[in-house]
């Protein structure tokens, strides 16, 4: 019983990733690049009200939206990153511009394993 419903699981999941176009992969792939720091990105903050940018992030920085405030973290040297967190209005609003044109596959998903964070650090004294 639990192979068919495994293999229809599966199916069912080679089936939506077989309906992403192109353009969804890449954007995806793009975005996990960013998330590890390999793309190069302008962040700039903008007030609607007096027309005027307030703060501009370059770098290789990563970015998350949570509606009201927006996290950059960026890579500033090998092991070494800042992380900046900005409060977003209706008349406070950013864009992010990548700098650089990057080469990802259209055809493959990519995937991250990061073992380092599966593993636990054990401090000893």
């Amino acid at each position: 019983m639990k192979k068919p419903l495994a293999l229809l699981g599966l199916g069912a999941l080679l089936a939506a990733v077989g309906c992403s176009s192109d353009a969804d992969v890449v954007s995806r792939n793009l975005s996990k690049a960013a998330d590890q720091f390999e793309i190069e990105r302008r962040v700039v903050f903008f007030n609607g009200i007096t027309d005027s940018y307030m703060l501009t992030i370059e770098g290789r920085c990563s970015i998350e939206d949570k509606e009201t405030q927006l996290a950059v973290t960026c890579m500033t040297g090998p092991g070494e990153y800042k992380k900046h967190f900005l409060g977003l209005s209706d008349n406070v609003t950013y864009f992010a511009e990548q700098l650089l044109d990057e080469d990802v596959s259209k055809y493959h998903y990519r995937v991250i394993f990061r073992p380092e964070v599966l593993i636990p650090e054990v401090n000893r004294p």
